[in-house]
């Protein structure tokens, strides 16, 4: 064996060493994502009648991207939140409308996407719509933008009322003109919910719930989501009149970080 053969191979068992100490192993890689706690379910499983519109899975938010941890555009919730909710849907099935969500359980990665967001002060670009009178370095000290929410412990959901028959929402194309979402409902994006006052997700203090300049059909909306919901567990965000929690929820202290998916909650944990 010639000298240069020698060092080749020394070199060559050298740097196979090295792969074999940095490469991930199968059993890391499998490691990398967590999973979610038996009693998380996805709601069209415990009810497949209340209309999904994941808002965070498209890019019709105020980011305008997928958000982080989206995977699939479910509704996961702790299974006490989802039956709680199911027993809504059927008292408002009688009435004529039903309940549609816009998010469920968030991961802690979302969380972490929208303050990353937050922070940067030159990406405005859905500011037309969802946040026309805030100053963006404004988020945090009004309460829009925080470093935890209750969506990560899984039993708090963004919801709406829709008059049945439910008609289909067409979806956003990103570079649209923007309207603000608290202009008329006739301006701003479709949405094929009741007339709430605002849109989803505005930014402004005419989406707390009991804003008094919120009247007449608007403000019976609001309070027919509101009375049914509370009436089963549910207790409101008063600056949102979209967000509930479920008053007993499992893991009140508990911020997950599983992605929004079914491969999340059937892995093996």
């Amino acid at each position: 064996m010639t000298r240069l053969t020698t060092v080749a191979r020394g070199l060559i068992t050298a740097f196979a060493a090295v792969l074999a100490a940095t490469a991930p192993t199968a059993t890391a890689q499998a490691r990398t994502e967590p999973h979610a706690p038996k009693d998380f379910v996805t709601l069209r499983s415990v009810d497949p009648t209340i209309v999904q519109e994941m808002r965070y899975f498209t890019p019709h938010n105020f980011v305008g991207e997928r958000i982080d941890g989206y995977a699939q555009p479910i509704c996961v919730l702790t299974r006490p939140a989802a039956q709680a909710l199911h027993r809504a849907q059927t008292k408002l099935l009688r009435q004529g409308y039903t309940l549609k969500v816009y998010d469920c359980y968030r991961p802690q990665r979302a969380v972490d996407h929208f303050v990353r967001w937050a922070k940067d002060l030159d990406d405005q670009a859905m500011k037309g719509e969802f946040y026309p009178n805030v100053d963006k370095t404004r988020l945090f000290a009004d309460g829009y933008i925080a470093e935890k929410s209750g969506h990560s412990r899984g039993s708090t959901l963004d919801v709406t009322l829709v008059k049945l028959p439910a008609e289909p929402t067409r979806p956003y194309h990103p570079g649209e003109p923007l309207v603000p979402c608290f202009a008329p409902k006739d301006e701003r994006f479709p949405d094929n919910s009741v007339d709430m006052g605002t849109g989803f997700d505005c930014f402004d203090t005419l989406s707390h719930t009991l804003d008094p300049r919120v009247q007449g059909e608007q403000r019976a909306n609001r309070l027919l989501l509101k009375s049914t919901l509370e009436g089963l567990g549910f207790v409101n965000l008063a600056e949102e009149w979209w967000h509930y929690t479920y008053k007993s929820e499992p893991y009140p202290a508990t911020y997950f970080d599983f992605p929004v998916s079914k491969k999340a909650l059937t892995s093996t944990h």
